[in-house]
């Protein structure tokens, strides 16, 4: 393979940040317009600041917003490309070949020191390798055919999101498939962690201000985004804008960024220079996520709905992620990145020499999707819109089929049935304070679980989700034994707790949030469909149920009361 284009990036970077405030400025109709909402959308965020500099910038926003009024065409064009050119260079990456080659160095000691503090001891030459993340963090997907494709085109990752550990986490699976490092955008409140913003300064992240959320900031991301995929650079997005507070994977995506593969599809074939983008949907999984119970605590609560950015979660204590790690490397495959078949910009499958195929099987030139009647390239931006919504879907779907289930998950899932089942009343804040009423005698929750892993087989087999290699293959009490220990001693309160009658359930808001995993496929409590689409049909598993101090209920009972 040869060397990736991101490598020469800070040769080109001045002539990208100037393409991009071109592209930008030459777009805009009406600089007025623009800058008001920027205006707008700025003071209103700095409002109640009491920073120094926040106040200061306020009060040039509020100077800006003032003034325009009394400006003339050329100077509302000049404070416009002056706005756009501070903003482009604050978002730009950058790339180090040394650094870069530092890290590759770096990922597995550091890694491994903080899963397992004695290697350093036991086998110090096994540090710097690779190979000893290899049993714990398993990478998989057609990794052969991404490497044909990326030779010849443009890669873009799109995975999962459910943890700040992801970056960390991606970046190694890139690594280990032998794929090329890929620009991506990161977090700016994440470049406040010294050590953290000189790697991703260094390695090709560039910034993206969440709380900024004027349109010419929006403008700038996406015309940037799309200079880089024109000009070959591979790129990874998080589809889902930001973590999943539910657990649960995404189904409806942030295109932004996503709809920039089209524009610059287009742009390379008017240039001459065709040059073929692909989508690769990738699913993270964990047996146990290092932020579940901030997460979900936040998606439960009113105050979640407008809180965007976490800046107090368990990843921004040492302590929380240390105990996280070291329960990870504890427990083998408790890491699991899929890669997915690749898709063309349009939805298409793609075969393993970069031809597209539609859903009938059918070869197609994705040219043709950018063309008039007149068979002209042209540049359209509600046609590429309704094809960016497409794309989502594609990707979403792909998620579905390329979730990797765990011993969590699935014990979760047939927890919280349990909880369903006794609670008093059927909406799911009845069912969350069901908070350690409920003991499962271990033979009863092994069983529904062996029923359930079952079930999911034939689905395995259908192709619409995969099951981890200890899932698919253990018995029902094993994969219960393995989540007890994955849930045991790291989260401040636990899922669910041996004692001498049984499985205790103690916290209901995690096993919500572990079941959601499974929501979208129909096995876990669909409570967290998007507004707007309707919750996975229940899949039907029939186990034996008991209910607390009542007796045996019928599989029917059970199942007439769970739909309810």
């Amino acid at each position: 393979m040869g060397q990736a284009p991101i490598f020469g990036f800070n040769d080109h970077r001045e002539e990208i940040v100037r393409e991009v405030v071109r592209r930008v400025v030459s777009a805009t109709r009406d600089p007025l317009h623009v800058l008001n909402d920027a205006a707008y959308h700025e003071t209103k965020r700095l409002e109640t600041a009491r920073r120094p500099d926040d106040v200061k910038e306020r009060e040039e926003w509020r100077t800006l917003a003032r003034s325009l009024g009394r400006m003339g065409d050329g100077e509302r064009k000049q404070r416009l490309t002056d706005l756009t050119e501070r903003y482009a260079w604050d978002v730009a990456g950058n790339f180090n070949p040394r650094v870069y080659t530092l890290s590759k160095r770096l990922l597995p000691p550091i890694v491994t020191a903080l899963l397992q503090p004695t290697m350093f001891v036991r086998k110090p030459g096994e540090l710097l390798s690779l190979d000893v993340l290899r049993s714990h963090v398993t990478v998989q997907g057609p990794i052969q055919k991404i490497q044909r494709l990326v030779e010849n085109g443009t890669a873009v990752f799109v995975p999962t999101h459910l943890s700040n550990f992801d970056s960390i986490v991606f970046g190694y699976a890139l690594e280990a498939a032998g794929l090329p490092p890929a620009t991506y955008g990161a977090g700016k409140n994440l470049f406040t962690n010294p050590v953290l913003s000189f790697f991703m300064h260094n390695l090709g992240a560039y910034r993206v201000d969440r709380r900024l959320r004027h349109n010419l900031y929006k403008d700038i991301l996406k015309t940037y985004s799309c200079v880089l995929l024109e000009q070959g650079y591979h790129s990874l997005f998080f589809p889902g804008g930001t973590r999943s507070r539910s657990g649960g994977i995404e189904r409806r995506l942030k295109l932004g960024l996503v709809g920039s593969a089209v524009e610059a599809y287009a742009r390379t074939l008017l240039t001459g220079k065709e040059r073929r983008i692909y989508f690769v949907p990738a699913t993270i999984n964990y047996l146990i996520t290092l932020e579940a119970e901030t997460l979900i605590a936040d998606y439960l609560s009113e105050a979640g709905k407008g809180r965007f950015i976490i800046e107090d979660d368990e990843s921004s204590r040492f302590e929380r992620l240390f105990a996280f790690t070291r329960k990870l490397f504890d427990m083998r495959g408790s890491v699991v990145i899929r890669f997915g078949e690749p898709i063309d910009p349009f939805g298409n499958a793609v075969d393993d020499v970069g031809d597209s195929h539609d859903s009938r099987g059918r070869r197609v030139d994705p040219a043709s999707y950018v063309k008039d009647r007149n068979g002209n390239v042209t540049l359209d931006a509600a046609r590429d819109t309704q094809y960016t919504r497409e794309l989502g879907d594609a990707i979403c779907a792909a998620y579905a089929r390329d979730t990797v289930a765990m011993s969590t998950h699935v014990t979760a899932a047939v927890a919280f049935a349990r909880l369903r089942q006794i609670s008093p009343a059927p909406d799911l804040f009845t069912v969350l304070r069901q908070r350690d009423v409920l003991t499962v005698p271990r033979d009863e929750l092994a069983s529904d679980v062996a029923m359930m892993r079952d079930k999911m087989r034939q689905m395995e087999s259908a192709g619409q989700v995969r099951l981890g290699d200890l899932l698919r293959n253990a018995s029902g009490g094993d994969i219960v034994e393995r989540a007890v220990r994955a849930f045991a001693g790291y989260h401040t309160t636990r899922a669910v707790e041996p004692r001498s009658t049984g499985i205790a359930l103690c916290d209901p808001n995690l096993l919500f949030y572990y079941q959601n995993r499974l929501a979208a496929h129909g096995l876990g409590w669909d409570q967290i469909a998007p507004p707007g689409m309707l919750p996975a049909v229940p899949v039907q598993i029939r186990p034996t149920v008991v209910n607390a101090g009542q007796g045996p209920v019928s599989a029917e009972a059970s199942t007439e009361r769970s739909a309810s």
